[in-house]
C-alpha cells in the first residue's frame, strides 16, 4: 500500500500553508491558514470495505511547563507523547484521494464540526484538549487542524500521516471520539496501512 502527497515530500518540511501557525519575528508565531494537505494512496488489498487517517504528532513535549516560554527551552532530552491533529474513520472504499483544503482551510475557534468533514466520520484532534479552559478557543475540534509546535522546542516536529485499509465497511465510533479510542476500535480490521510523514518547527533555531 502507498501514500502520497502533492502538498509536501516524505519526511520534509509542511509548507506553512498546511499549519495551524508560521514563524512571526516579533512575536514568535502568528496563525496560518491551516488547510489540510493532498493526500492520495494506491496498491491497497482488493478486499479493502474502508478506510480511515490519522494524522499524529509523536514529538509532543509530556510536560508543558517550559511551552512558549521567554528565556526557556523545552529540551530534547524531555519525554514525548503522540498528539493527534486528525482522525478519520468510514471513508468509502472508492476514496483514494483528499483534495488540499477540503476538510479544513481556516482556523475555527472553538473548532469545527463533525458536520464540516465532506467525507466519513471525523473525530477530535487534540486541540480539544489544548485549548480547554479558554474561553475565546474551547471546543471540540473534529477534523484537521495543522502544526503548531512550541516555539522554543529544541528539536523538530514529525507528522506522520498514515492510510489504513479496513476489512470493515464501517466502524461504529460516533460524537467526540479521539485518535486513541480510533485507534483501538480500527486494530483488529486493519489489513494494509502506509504512512508519510512532514517535518515542522516553529523554532528559528532549529533546522529543518
Amino acid at each position: 500500500m502507498k501514500i502520497t502527497s502533492s502538498s509536501f515530500q516524505d519526511q520534509s518540511v509542511i509548507p506553512g500553508q498546511y499549519a495551524f501557525a508560521i514563524k512571526d519575528p516579533s512575536t514568535h508565531i502568528t496563525l496560518s491558514s491551516n488547510q489540510n494537505p493532498h493526500l492520495a494512496w494506491s496498491d491497497f488489498p482488493k478486499d479493502t470495505q474502508s478506510f480511515a487517517l490519522i494524522c499524529h504528532d509523536p514529538d509532543v513535549p509530556s510536560k508543558g511547563d517550559d511551552v512558549n516560554q521567554e528565556g526557556k527551552v523545552v529540551p530534547a532530552s524531555l519525554p514525548r507523547v503522540d498528539f493527534y491533529h486528525w482522525v478519520l474513520v468510514n471513508i468509502p472504499n472508492s476514496v483514494q484521494t483528499i483534495a488540499a483544503g477540503s476538510h479544513s482551510n481556516s482556523i475555527t475557534a472553538k473548532g469545527k464540526s463533525a458536520q464540516q468533514s465532506p467525507v466519513g466520520t471525523p473525530g477530535i484532534n487534540d486541540y480539544t484538549a489544548w485549548f480547554k479552559g479558554d474561553a475565546s478557543m474551547e471546543g471540540h475540534y473534529f477534523g484537521y487542524d495543522g502544526p503548531c509546535p512550541p516555539w522554543n522546542d529544541a528539536i523538530k516536529h514529525h507528522y506522520i500521516f498514515t492510510i489504513y485499509a479496513l476489512n470493515t465497511p464501517s466502524i461504529s465510533l460516533t460524537g467526540p471520539y479521539t485518535g486513541a479510542e480510533a485507534l483501538i476500535a480500527i486494530k483488529p480490521h486493519i489489513i494494509a496501512q502506509a504512512s508519510i510523514t512532514g517535518i515542522y518547527s516553529l523554532n528559528p533555531s532549529v533546522a529543518i
